[in-house]
């Protein structure tokens, strides 16, 4: 099976972002791809909460979703919205970061919210605080599809080895990684943290990434480090986007899944053991 990872950078808009990301959607399949993913915060990159606030929808009445939808009943190919930034009913008032599986009938297959926050100080310069704007997931989902089994994350999640291994404990066979990664500890750590993924779990890891400099209508612009990666379940990395916006064709091959497994059965020597 051709997958397709886009590779964008995303603004501010969600009008302008679902009209650009739909054209590259069409770009793909027109050579050959039949799964297409998405970065996280397809719609939206912003440090605006009153931004955000003014430009985000609930999921119900999400103008990114239901376009997507239509694209893929259009299109009949399986789509992995790799988040979309969306309005809640908490009290609190913060967003979910919520990835969506959207089949070829143009039906969400299964939907994820983001489980671990980025709240971190890489410098003075840069600190997040996401779960300042947004509220945590607290269920780790899996998806059957006719090409194999899904284990969804996001972004930060790749940092958290357990979740990984519990999505390939319940039969997960490629994992979904999808992100806006920091430039400094994307240089760092991106690479290493897929590559470790797919070798403790021997699951294809397909990382679509946000790149560049994001244009925002008002507060700080970001950047994202891009390096959209494809990578093997033996810990090979099978395709890299670079830093330019774009897209990375891989053909997944679910035999390679079994064969690293059989190579390494790492899956079956969990043990019990006392905490220190």
């Amino acid at each position: 099976m051709k997958v397709a990872l886009l590779q964008t950078c995303s603004s501010d808009d969600p009008r302008d972002n679902l009209a650009r990301i739909s054209a590259q959607i069409r770009s793909a399949v027109d050579k050959g791809a039949a799964f297409i993913l998405t970065p996280e915060v397809s719609n939206c990159v912003s440090s605006s909460r009153g931004h955000q606030q003014s430009v985000l929808q609930y999921e119900a009445d999400d103008l990114s979703l239901a376009g997507y939808r239509t694209l893929a009943a259009e299109l009949g190919i399986w789509l992995s919205i790799g988040s979309l930034a969306v309005k809640t009913d908490d009290a609190d008032g913060r967003f979910a970061n919520r990835s969506f599986l959207i089949d070829p009938r143009g039906d969400v297959s299964a939907r994820y919210d983001k489980i671990h926050m980025f709240d971190v100080d890489v410098s003075k310069e840069e600190t997040y605080r996401e779960s300042a704007g947004y509220r945590p997931g607290e269920r780790a989902v899996v998806a059957q599809t006719p090409f194999g089994t899904l284990g969804l994350s996001i972004c930060y999640d790749v940092r958290f080895a357990y979740l990984y291994r519990a999505l390939t404990k319940a039969g997960a066979e490629i994992l979904t990684v999808p992100a806006a990664f920091s430039p400094v500890t994307g240089a760092a750590h991106w690479e290493p943290l897929l590559r470790a993924r797919a070798i403790e779990t021997g699951c294809y890891v397909l990382a679509a990434a946000q790149t560049g400099t994001h244009e925002a209508s008002t507060g700080k612009q970001r950047k994202t480090y891009g390096h959209s990666l494809a990578i093997s379940p033996w810990g090979e990395v099978l395709a890299d986007g670079g830093t330019e916006t774009g897209t990375v064709f891989v053909d997944l091959d679910l035999a390679e899944v079994s064969k690293a497994r059989r190579k390494v059965a790492a899956l079956r020597h969990d043990r019990a053991f006392e905490g220190p």
